[in-house]
């Protein structure tokens, strides 16, 4: 993590954010820009700015000041459909941190900076003090993306074993920091 800065987002990193979620969701995805699963990365600011239980991290390049990674919680929880209904019962929104938007350029991968992300991100969320729970989803397609948050949280749903695959989502929880 050599000379990386991690800071909460500015209105001055909004442009560099949503070009690190746009890159992401057509390069490592492959769905592209998806309006109602991609809403927040058209205006992170009203996402994750304005309201105040909610933030945005970025990392910037230490060459360049360029943002080379984010992650964002909000309050909003699993919503049903598309999820399971189990799981928006679980992790109702007001209630539950979720995260969302853990992307690093693949130049800055294995530097630790994701795992240094969600830290803080745990760190905000345990000092807001009305989070009971920490949520998020992954899609294991995405190369190395199951491993790393098996490696920070509990699995609480793997679309997988249900009865065709549901979405193929695997859904996890997270232990706050307190």
């Amino acid at each position: 993590m050599l000379d990386y800065c991690i800071r909460a987002a500015g209105p001055d990193d909004i442009d560099g954010a949503r070009a690190v979620m746009l890159d992401t969701v057509y390069r490592d995805f492959h769905t592209g820009y998806v309006p109602r699963w991609h809403g927040d990365i058209i205006d992170p600011a009203a996402a994750y700015l304005a309201p105040a239980r909610h933030t945005l991290l970025v990392v910037l390049d230490p060459a360049d000041g360029a943002v080379v990674a984010t992650a964002a919680l909000d309050s909003r929880g699993p919503v049903h459909p598309p999820n399971p209904r189990e799981l928006a019962e679980r992790y109702p929104s007001g209630d539950t941190a979720q995260l969302r938007r853990v992307y690093v350029r693949p130049a800055h991968r294995r530097r630790g900076l994701a795992r240094h992300l969600v830290a803080d991100l745990l760190a905000f969320a345990a000092a807001d003090g009305g989070y009971r729970a920490v949520y998020l989803h992954t899609d294991p397609a995405v190369p190395g993306a199951e491993a790393f948050w098996r490696s920070l949280g509990k699995v609480v749903h793997d679309e997988r074993d249900d009865p065709g695959g549901g979405q193929g989502i695997v859904h996890f929880e997270l232990a706050m920091e307190r």
